[in-house]
């Protein structure tokens, strides 16, 4: 893929209305000289960049409204020396954080860069430093931050405005990586320097198609910023999907929760949103196909959401569900947690990933969490790596759930019991929908809407 939409035919593409932002306070850094090297024909190189593109810099900011959606919108210049950060670029996008954070808007970001500017060497690296501190600023404060990663983001555009966004968005095809296709080595896998490789790493939260861009950017827009708007309340406990009465025996429990028949996470969050929009990965190399997370929109509010869809919950699941409890923490959107797993995974592949931090992080972040976090239990509530979705004192189940401290399996053996004996130990585990009620770990067992019938 080769976007070469010029930095304002990128806007052009995801709004009409943008206002350009001319700041008085940015700094005029030597623009007619050749630059804090005394680069020899630097100047002449940036004149010819002025007369091709008509900017006289390789980024431009200002006001936007996406679908109705305010926001600061930068977008990248790339036929201006390679869309690269210098000294005058890195005053602007100063200016274009700082415009976000006393405004309290989103800050967008449609980036195309090489990255750091070669003929102003050190100085333009450290940009970097500067651009990494107003994003800091900007969280400190609240707003979030969308990228949307066009061709190519590479270099310190990439590890900064894009690595550093709470939401990634990239457009097919598009080259996204550290290292520029110059600099890599000559027998690096391409694919990994490409959006669809760094979104199966869990780097990026989606491919967006250049069609689709707007709407997309619009609803993230919507889910992300809701000027004015009261703390939240809770998210609203979902109604159960199944009519399955409640277990007999802690056996029995088990057998309903673990039927191939019971709805799963995706059914319950299809009922529950009226549009979702998926966040993935756990920004180091990892993904979890177990996990859904995002954020959606329920009856006009924003809630977030993280779903086990029944299988055993990876590192990488725990990483990304960490890091969306904290973006919903900042926004202030409540939480809803989903829990359908066997428990942790336990495999030598999942200790070296780190399996012990991740579930302690995700423990962490329920617990730091200000918004409210809503839990219900839909299926297998396995251990730790179940419980460390849950949220204390506000967790419900559905009647064909279980949670316990370890499956009635592993328990029998741990205690040296013989096969005959699970059942039996099933039912001493105390683990059925009415047991976690009646023990005060669960507040309730939610049936289905009557209205449903």
């Amino acid at each position: 893929m080769r976007d070469r939409l010029t930095a304002r035919a990128a806007i052009a593409a995801l709004t009409t209305e943008f206002e350009e932002l001319v700041e008085s306070g940015v700094a005029d850094h030597d623009t007619d000289g050749d630059g804090p090297l005394s680069w020899a024909g630097y100047a002449d190189s940036r004149a010819r960049a002025t007369a091709r593109t008509g900017e006289e810099e390789s980024v431009v900011h200002g006001l936007a409204s996406v679908g109705g959606r305010s926001c600061v919108l930068v977008s990248f210049e790339f036929g201006f020396l390679g869309g690269s950060l210098g000294q005058r670029t890195g005053d602007l996008l100063e200016a274009a954080y700082e415009a976000a954070r006393t405004r309290r808007l989103p800050l967008v970001s449609l980036i195309a860069t090489g990255g750091s500017r070669m003929q102003e060497g050190m100085v333009a690296l450290t940009q970097l430093q500067r651009v990494a501190r107003a994003s800091a600023r900007l969280r400190a404060a609240g707003p979030a931050q969308l990228a949307v990663l066009r061709d190519p983001t590479t270099g310190g555009g990439w590890a900064t405005l894009g690595a550093g966004a709470d939401v990634i968005l990239a457009l097919p095809g598009a080259q996204v990586g550290f290292a520029g296709s110059r600099v890599r080595p000559a027998d690096a896998d391409p694919h990994a320097y490409t959006a669809e490789g760094q979104l199966a790493a869990g780097q990026i939260d989606a491919v967006v198609p250049p069609d689709e861009l707007p709407e997309t950017v619009a609803r993230w827009l919507q889910a992300l910023h809701a000027p004015g708007s009261p703390a939240p309340g809770p998210a609203p406990v979902p109604d159960a999907l199944s009519a399955t009465g409640l277990p007999v025996t802690g056996w029995d429990a088990v057998r309903q929760a673990r039927s191939p028949s019971r709805p799963r996470a995706e059914a319950y969050l299809d009922a529950y949103f009226d549009h979702r929009l998926p966040l993935g990965g756990d920004r180091c190399g990892g993904t979890d196909p177990g996990l859904r997370c995002g954020f959606g929109r329920r009856d006009g509010r924003t809630i977030a959401y993280v779903a086990q869809c029944g299988t055993a919950t990876r590192p990488a699941g725990y990483r990304t569900a960490a890091r969306v409890i904290r973006l919903a923490d900042r926004l202030g959107v409540p939480v809803l947690t989903l829990i359908d797993t066997p428990g942790a995974a336990n495999d030598a592949e999942a200790e070296r990933a780190g399996a012990g931090a991740a579930i302690a992080d995700t423990f962490a972040a329920i617990a730091e969490a200000g918004v409210p976090v809503t839990t219900l239990v839909i299926g297998e509530g396995g251990s730790g790596g179940a419980l460390a979705l849950a949220a204390p004192g506000n967790t419900y189940v559905t009647q064909d759930s279980y949670f316990s401290v370890i499956a009635p399996e592993s328990a029998a053996a741990i205690l040296k019991r013989t096969p005959d004996e699970v059942r039996a130990t099933a039912d001493q585990l105390r683990l059925r929908p009415q047991d976690l009620v009646e023990l005060g770990i669960a507040r309730a067992v939610v049936r289905p809407d009557p209205s449903e019938d």
